[in-house]
């Protein structure tokens, strides 16, 4: 039975977003769309989550534009396909992803029979790649370290960098000699918990502290390694209950409204 492709959507246009998610028969092609996110930030801080195969990525965003988020993204899953979406006026800057290992580019808006096609050939690539992949992930597996416990050693650095954008599972696996596979199947043995709930907790509970103090949002955004507002404010609310200025204003005596 032939694999079901995952699909990430990277763009801080829901409108392009929505578009693109309705506009293709991706159950015809073999894929899903497993997840989106509005800016890079967010996409490195649930890539390790969604898993994608495909990310159509945008090239303008606040925060982490599709080239920074290109760069950061490709050494860390080099079996990912990624997808420029530009507009005309960006062509040059487009340009740059030249050195980058982006497997296609394509201008806004785009049109559904050139983004189907472009899908064909990426599902070709992937179904002959799959098998050559799953050896040598195994292979990986067989010979990784016999440590006794490097979870608590990779905890206490997360403990100490998690204010740092960047930091995601991938990240620590090469850090430490992992695959990210074993390391989250690792983690979540040691810890009770996957590595994202894990980080996502500290986080927020370092935000909690700073909001107590009276800390401006986009102040704290940007110290609990969250620099996107409108990606941390969803994440604070998830977590809390309350939006932002609901929590400072309760926690300085002011009314809000729960």
């Amino acid at each position: 039975m032939s694999r079901t492709w995952r699909v990430m959507l990277i763009d801080d246009e829901e409108s392009a977003r929505k578009l693109l998610r309705a506009g293709i028969h991706w159950e015809s092609l073999g894929m899903e769309v497993v997840g989106e996110a509005a800016s890079g930030i967010e996409a490195i801080n649930v890539i390790d989550d969604l898993k994608p195969d495909i990310a159509f990525v945008d090239i303008s965003m606040p925060f982490m534009d599709g080239i920074e988020f290109t760069e950061t993204v490709t050494g860390r899953y080099p079996h990912l396909i990624i997808i420029i979406m530009t507009a005309i006026d960006q062509f040059e800057y487009a340009r740059k992803c030249v050195s980058l290992p982006v497997y296609e580019y394509m201008l806004k808006p785009m049109v559904r029979a050139d983004v189907t096609e472009i899908l064909k050939k990426v599902r070709e690539k992937l179904d002959r790649e799959k098998d050559r992949w799953e050896e040598t992930s195994a292979e990986e597996e067989t010979s990784l370290p016999e440590e006794d416990n490097p979870t608590e050693l990779i905890r206490r650095y997360v403990e100490q960098n998690f204010a740092d954008s960047k930091l995601n599972l991938t990240f620590l696996a090469q850090r430490f000699g992992f695959s990210p596979s074993y390391l989250s199947r690792k983690f979540k043995q040691d810890t009770g918990k996957n590595f994202v709930e894990y980080l996502a907790e500290l986080r927020m509970e370092e935000a909690i502290r700073l909001a107590g103090s009276g800390a401006k949002m986009f102040s704290t955004a940007a110290a609990v390694g969250i620099p996107d507002p409108n990606y941390f404010s969803r994440c604070f609310k998830k977590y809390t209950g309350k939006s932002y200025s609901e929590y400072t204003a309760q926690r300085s005596g002011g009314e809000a409204d729960s």
